[in-house]
């Protein structure tokens, strides 16, 4: 008796061993004690390639090099292909495989991958992702990780010059009044906002006036606001967080909650997020968290008025939020 009780004993302590063992293995987070007795989570990527794109503009150009540098830092062989282009460059490159991972917005996720602009999308942060979360994974495979503070939406500037002549801000419902009533007067905007299912329609639905093509002037995202600030555009199409705002002193035409919500996301194909689920939320989710409004539009003022490249500006804002 004596000696099956030994027996057990061996075999129980050998189970839990392996156990142990296999836990190890199959885990991409794990518990490693510092010199002061805490336990600190360690993520590892190693082995793992991943291909990082982004759209053309500087916030993503930014949301970009940060994924870049965290993947790198926790050991992944990343492909840098930030910068591709426009919405519809990213994500194709996304759904072929030619990149693994870019920053998408809710907003967009609703209306444009998903083509659910005949449906009103939530104005609840939380569930507008959550919606797109579910949607995307079923029907593309693809998997939204985290959500970012901030909302990008859509907006429009007025110029210095008409600002002050009406004595401050517009509404869209004023600016669109002023330019039914000065046909001489010119919007301008990047070329797939006219086209865009949560675009100008839903301005123009909103306030019952449509935008004649000849008070259409399309630019480059940035060429925009410098041309508005130089009282050549009357409004120009901008992103509520872009720093170029304040800097070029330009105001923010006032909307009472027609343009939907675009907060971002890491959005990433199902097989690569499969790999290593639990690094890839811990740093995405670390990476967004202090990412509001005021943040956002300060680190996009230093890449887009202040000249400074998009890798020096996320290296800094990595190093402070403890990610490098």
């Amino acid at each position: 008796m004596k000696h099956w009780k030994k027996v057990i004993s061996l075999m129980s302590a050998s189970a839990l061993i392996f156990l142990a063992g296999c836990t190890s293995e199959a885990s991409d987070t794990s518990s490693t004690p510092t010199d002061s007795g805490e336990s600190v989570e360690v993520v590892d990527l190693s082995g793992i390639t991943i291909g990082v794109g982004s759209k053309d503009f500087d916030e993503q150009r930014l949301l970009g090099e940060m994924m870049v540098l965290a993947f790198e830092a926790a050991g992944a062989t990343v492909d840098n292909k930030v910068n591709l282009g426009g919405t519809s460059v990213a994500r194709a490159a996304l759904e072929s495989g030619d990149i693994d991972v870019y920053m998408e917005y809710n907003g967009t996720g609703w209306a444009v991958h998903l083509g659910l602009e005949d449906q009103a999308p939530s104005f609840d942060s939380d569930v507008l992702t959550q919606g797109v979360r579910e949607r995307d994974l079923a029907e593309n495979s693809i998997v939204w990780i985290g959500q970012s503070p901030f909302n990008n939406t859509y907006g429009f500037t007025s110029s210095p010059a008409l600002t002050e002549a009406n004595g401050g801000a517009f509404t869209l419902q004023t600016m669109m009044e002023y330019v039914r009533d000065n046909p001489d007067s010119v919007v301008c905007m990047e070329s797939e906002f006219p086209v865009r299912p949560d675009g100008l329609i839903l301005t123009e639905t909103a306030t019952g006036i449509k935008l004649p093509e000849s008070q259409q002037r399309i630019l480059e995202t940035g060429i925009i606001y410098t041309e508005t600030s130089a009282n050549n555009c009357d409004f120009g199409e901008v992103f509520t967080t872009d720093g170029r705002i304040p800097a070029l002193n330009l105001t923010l035409v006032e909307d009472p909650g027609v343009n939907i919500l675009y907060n971002v996301s890491a959005t990433m194909r199902a097989d690569t997020y499969n790999k290593a689920p639990a690094v890839f939320d811990s740093i995405i989710e670390q990476m967004l968290a202090p990412l509001d409004n005021i943040t956002m539009a300060a680190l996009n003022g230093r890449v887009s008025a202040d000249g400074e490249e998009p890798a020096a500006v996320a290296t800094d804002y990595l190093t402070e939020i403890g990610l490098l």
